[in-house]
């Protein structure tokens, strides 16, 4: 009898590991010393994993998390798009980290790209978008941050996007989104907003056109360009002029509307955008973001 009851004890035990396996996805080892620490009360013992998490995550907080994924979520009128960062590609290919980046790009589009909101909803674990990434943390024992996220939406737009390097299904390592402004849903259309979404992967741009770039930007680069003419030799007024076409080509060149074409680089995509004499056309705005940039 005696033998009967203990081993009846010890399934007990085993079973409160898969359950809090289950619910945690912690290790056997963690669960099991985390069960005992509560003396068998599972509430107790997920708390305690919970905070030997939150441990283990502050402690990775200081290295760098240059790979991961960036996912794109929504449809053509309200289309959303989030950064995961993580330290290793072969995390970045991870099944935990994919699903976690997957249910999260869904919730940032119900959030519309607002960080602290989201970080505040529950998963479908029943925990907080941040009790998830720390137990992610903890689970897979890299660092692992939210980083760009952007959602854009109008009723009288249509959002294009481009994913390039795809992981898995709607992640990739870089990812584009960009809304067009028109009643014309027509063929050309549509091909020149896949076109154009690919134009913005390869080109970069920092800005729709040149009045919109960041004031820190142009100074920082004004500096640059400064510091370069400072020992050239040239007098001060050759080196102004110098400085000013510097200056110019680097506004146009990071411009999105006076960039070059990429399917057709004599001309510039505003050059495109009049060729499809299309009265109503007009790009209103995107996001690119790609992972290591």
């Amino acid at each position: 009898m005696k033998r009967r009851k203990r081993k009846l004890i010890n399934m007990s035990i085993v079973e409160k590991v898969k359950k809090l396996r289950v619910a945690t996805g912690a290790g056997f080892k963690d669960c099991n010393l985390a069960i005992k620490d509560a003396n068998g009360d599972l509430d107790k013992a997920v708390e305690i994993l919970r905070v030997k998490g939150i441990s283990k995550a502050s402690k990775k907080m200081s290295r760098e998390a240059k790979e991961g994924v960036v996912a794109i979520s929504g449809d053509e009128k309200k289309t959303s798009i989030i950064e995961v960062n993580c330290e290793t590609d072969f995390v970045a290919k991870n099944d935990d980290f994919i699903n976690f980046v997957k249910e999260l790009s869904e919730l940032n589009n119900k959030n519309n790209s607002n960080l602290e909101e989201l970080k505040k909803t529950k998963m479908t674990n029943g925990s907080s978008v941040d009790d998830s990434l720390v137990a992610l943390i903890a689970k897979i024992g890299e660092k692992i941050t939210i980083g760009q996220t952007k959602t854009i939406s109008n009723s009288s737009s249509i959002n294009y996007q481009y994913l390039h390097t795809v992981v898995k299904d709607n992640l990739a390592k870089l990812a584009v989104v960009v809304s067009l402004e028109t009643e014309d849903n027509s063929e050309t259309v549509q091909t020149f907003g896949k076109q154009l979404s690919m134009h913005i992967a390869a080109s970069n741009p920092i800005a729709l056109e040149s009045s919109m770039i960041d004031k820190k930007i142009i100074e920082k680069e004004q500096e640059l360009i400064t510091e370069e003419l400072k020992n050239s030799g040239k007098t001060e007024e050759i080196a102004k002029k110098i400085s000013l076409g510097k200056m110019n080509k680097f506004k146009e060149d990071n411009s999105l509307l006076t960039q070059p074409w990429v399917m057709e680089p004599k001309k510039k995509v505003q050059d495109i955008l009049k060729e499809l004499s299309i009265n109503d056309l007009k790009i209103r705005e995107f996001s690119r973001i790609k992972i290591g940039e």
